[in-house]
């Protein structure tokens, strides 16, 4: 009778734990991600925001994705939209999105339960006008309660991802090297 009633205890003990306890959610989704690109040249300054940036980490593997949608990238001059999404530039129509797969390589020197700023390396694939090149870049990683905040500052050379422009006012106007900026914030669950 005594085991009966300590193997009852122990089960409704158990049952009650795991009906109180949240699990610990690693995989964030982020739907309002932010992306900056600037490009600087004698003649012209060209800058476009993007607020529609999808991205996901997991917080257990390290693992980071981006998905920028193309046409999701706003400039102050429509006629700059125009000549950016068009066959001679980006060809949005043909490539509606890039993509970054990647992997936090210093995971273990980041603790995502903790409030801090962490210094983050990441490695993987970038996607951009049919493209795919290797990237390692170095992220911020902010992390304040239940939100991780996670920006990075790059630069991209546009030949890299077979966007070239050898004569004509793109040559002079547009920087062969633009600068990147990206910023995304994650909301941790419980």
């Amino acid at each position: 009778m005594k085991k009966i009633i300590l193997t009852i205890g122990i089960t409704g003990f158990l049952a009650l734990t795991a009906a109180f306890t949240t699990p610990t959610v690693s995989k964030l989704i982020s739907k309002t991600g932010h992306i900056n690109f600037y490009s600087h040249t004698t003649f012209e300054d060209i800058s476009a925001d993007n607020y529609k940036v999808v991205s996901t980490l997991d917080t257990a593997t390290g693992e980071i994705v981006y998905s920028v949608p193309m046409q999701g990238f706003e400039f102050k001059k429509a006629l700059m939209q125009r000549h950016y999404n068009s066959s001679k530039f980006l060809d949005t129509k043909k490539f509606p999105k890039s993509k970054f797969k990647g992997q936090i390589t210093n995971l273990t020197d980041l603790n995502f339960e903790s409030d801090g700023i962490y210094t983050a390396e990441v490695t993987g694939e970038m996607t951009l006008h049919g493209v795919t090149k290797s990237l390692s870049e170095t992220a911020t990683i902010t992390i304040a309660g239940n939100k991780i905040t996670i920006e990075t500052n790059m630069q991209l050379t546009l030949a890299d991802y077979n966007i070239n422009f050898k004569t004509g006012k793109p040559s002079t106007n547009i920087a062969k090297t633009i600068d990147v900026t990206t910023k995304s914030v994650y909301t941790k669950e419980g």
